[in-house]
Order: C-alpha cells, then sequence, then structure tokens
C-alpha cells in the first residue's frame, strides 16, 4: 500500500463515520411531517342496547385499524358484567364521509386468560388496543385499584381471543392497600399504540399516578406517563412525563369532572403521536387531538414520584393542538376514548374516533371521521 492511500484511508474512515452519525441522528429525530389541514368527513351512532351476537355492543373504548382486510377492532371495557370480556371486529365505510348507518359490526372475540377461559367479573378493564402484524392485538386493562386488581397489557390472538404474552408492569403503578402508590381507580392504562415497525409498544396513564399529583381536573393539568416497551425484549425501556392541558369548569361537578389521556396514535417509528384528551365538563365532552413528539423528553424511568423532584425541571414530550372538537359543527360529543388511523384518503389519511357509551342510555356509541393532511 502507498503512503498515500495509508493517510488518505484514515480521512475516509472519519468520513464515513461522521456521516453515518448524521444520518443515524436525522433517522431518530426527524419529526412526522406537521399536520397542516384538518376536515370533518362525518359521524354515525350506535344506540345503547344494540345487541349483536348475543352481547350489548357498547363500552367502545379503543379502536385500531386492519388495513390488510380493510376492518376496524374495537374493544369493550365491560367488566365480564354484562357479558363476557370482549373486542369487536366493524366495517366502517367512510368512503362518500362517514354517515349513519355506514358502521356494520362483522364479529365479536371474546377474550381468554391462558387457561382458555374467559376472564371471571372484574379481573379485567379492558380499555386500549393496538394491533400487531403477527395476526395478534394487545390489549391494556385498567385493573381495579379499589379491588386491588393490577393493571396489564397482554397479547391475544385476533381469531381465537386468547392470550398469548403479558408485559411486565413496574411496581410503582400497581395498587396498594395502603392507597398511597400506583394507579388511581379507573385512571390508569387508557391508551395503547404499536409503532408502525412493530418494535416499540407505548401506553399511558389516564392520569398522575397516587405519587405523583395532582389529579386532571377541569382548571388543573396532571402528569401523566407514557411508558415506552420493547416488543422484542418484552420489556419495558423507557417513560416519559406527558402534561394534560387544564380545560375551563362550566359547572362544578368534583366527583365526575376529569381530564385525562385517554389514547395514543403512533404515526411513525421516530417518537411521534396524535394523543386524545378527553375531559368531562358539567355541560358536555371537552375533546382535544394533539402531536405529540418524545424529541428531547427526559427518562423518567428512575423517578419512582414526582413529588420527590422539582417537576419543572423535568422535559416533557412536547406537544401542539391538532383539533378541538367543540369547533365541529352540529356535533353532540359523548365520551370519545378511542382514536386511530383508518385507510388513506385522495388528498390524506382518515382518523377515525369512537366513544364509549358506559352503557348509559342517556349515551351513545359515536363514530367519528376526519381527514388530515
Amino acid at each position: 500500500m502507498s503512503l498515500s492511500r495509508k493517510l488518505l484511508q484514515p480521512i475516509i474512515l472519519i468520513f464515513l463515520s461522521l456521516l453515518f452519525a448524521v444520518i443515524f441522528i436525522t433517522r431518530q429525530t426527524t419529526p412526522a411531517v406537521p399536520v397542516t389541514a384538518v376536515n370533518f368527513l362525518g359521524e354515525a351512532t350506535i344506540p345503547t342496547g344494540f345487541s349483536f351476537q348475543g352481547t350489548e355492543l357498547g363500552g367502545l373504548s379503543g379502536i385500531t385499524y386492519d388495513s390488510t382486510k380493510d376492518v376496524y377492532y374495537a374493544v369493550s371495557d365491560d367488566r365480564s358484567e354484562k357479558a363476557l370480556a370482549r373486542f369487536y371486529t366493524l366495517q366502517i365505510n367512510i368512503n362518500q364521509g362517514l354517515q349513519q348507518g355506514n358502521v356494520t359490526p362483522l364479529n365479536v372475540t371474546t377474550l381468554l386468560n391462558t387457561e382458555n377461559q374467559p376472564f371471571e367479573r372484574y379481573r379485567i378493564d379492558a380499555e386500549g388496543i393496538a394491533l400487531t402484524n403477527r395476526e395478534t392485538v394487545f390489549i391494556s386493562s385498567e385493573g381495579d385499584a379499589q379491588r386491588l386488581i393490577n393493571p396489564f397489557i397482554k397479547e391475544f390472538s385476533l381469531t381465537s381471543g386468547k392470550e398469548l404474552r403479558s408485559l411486565p408492569i413496574p411496581e410503582r403503578f400497581l395498587p396498594t392497600a395502603s392507597r398511597d402508590r400506583g394507579i388511581r381507580n379507573n385512571n390508569a392504562f387508557e391508551s395503547l399504540t404499536v409503532t408502525p415497525n412493530q418494535q416499540y409498544l407505548y401506553t399511558a396513564t389516564e392520569n398522575a399516578l397516587l405519587q405523583d399529583e395532582p389529579i386532571g381536573q377541569p382548571d388543573t393539568s396532571s402528569p401523566c406517563r407514557i411508558l415506552q416497551y420493547d416488543l422484542r425484549s418484552g420489556k419495558r425501556s423507557h417513560e416519559y412525563l406527558y402534561i394534560t392541558e387544564a380545560v375551563p369548569t362550566q359547572i362544578n361537578l368534583p366527583r365526575f369532572m376529569r381530564v385525562g389521556l385517554v389514547d395514543l396514535f403512533a404515526v411513525d417509528d421516530n417518537g411521534n403521536f396524535i394523543s386524545l384528551e378527553r375531559a368531562f365538563t358539567g355541560l358536555g365532552y371537552s375533546i382535544r387531538l394533539y402531536e405529540v413528539s418524545l424529541t428531547d423528553a427526559d427518562d423518567i424511568s428512575d423517578i419512582e414520584s414526582l413529588r420527590q423532584v422539582e417537576i419543572s425541571s423535568i422535559k416533557p414530550v412536547k406537544k401542539r393542538l391538532l383539533l378541538d372538537l367543540k369547533t365541529l359543527k352540529n356535533v353532540t360529543l359523548d365520551n370519545i376514548e378511542g382514536v386511530t388511523l383508518g385507510p388513506a384518503l385522495t388528498d390524506g389519511r382518515s382518523l377515525l374516533l369512537v366513544s364509549d357509551n358506559n352503557f348509559q342510555p342517556a349515551q351513545r356509541t359515536q363514530f367519528l371521521a376526519i381527514e388530515i393532511r
């Protein structure tokens, strides 16, 4: 090898190393293309009490889209009370915009534990659902803090409904008899999403843990925790701080008024999401969609209690308001809890939202379709 080649080789190696580093950093931090336009596509509803295959179709708390079959899977938060814990397969036609009658239930799948048995009463409070490319879905359960039933994230067969595996939940999220640590009742893992490359799963608490404070209410923000799981190892890898927005109070009903993070949807593999925040203000619901980015957010995996630190010193996830649904004309919002991207449209992508009617006659299962560009 000549002297000139000896001198040139390390220079080339350094150049290639720097080039690779720039490409790697760019791939890791480049945000998703920002949403520039939002267009409402319509609404469809199903009345409370509607029966399908021997079950009452309701309590739909999470929804996910299967692009290979052009169907949606929506999980019911029925705690095996009205019927066995389950999810529904739905066909939703938005070709001409979403209209009444465009939502058709196709199937209902009972959730089964590892012993191939239905979940007993109260042992599950299914809230979030996310599809994988392995003919499975992950489902999150809030558990029941009052009964000391732990929340969970489990993977189920899409066809049989049988439980296949369970992801580990950090101890600080588990309810205790002392009521000084863990999830708040009915404020745990509402959200669930899997990244397009199938590497990561994300869930989040609807509200602050007991040891984190304060709980989200109108006029009060709440520190939620986003959990990241590496699906290759099946272990939790990071946690991030998500702060809900305060919503003005209209009528003060403290027992019922909560502001919470109720769903997340991963729009890419680089830590960008659409989040859904829901609040009951005393005169109806406040529903807001945000663009969310994990870029530069601090990992709070080692912080057992946010009371023990100066929370202002922690970098939370970045948020940008995408849509306040109160701006939709001639739409009375119900208890919207689920969001997912649907099929591609001519000028953008469809976004589908679904409400949990709480099985109450005064409510209904509401579907909303939105086009985002």
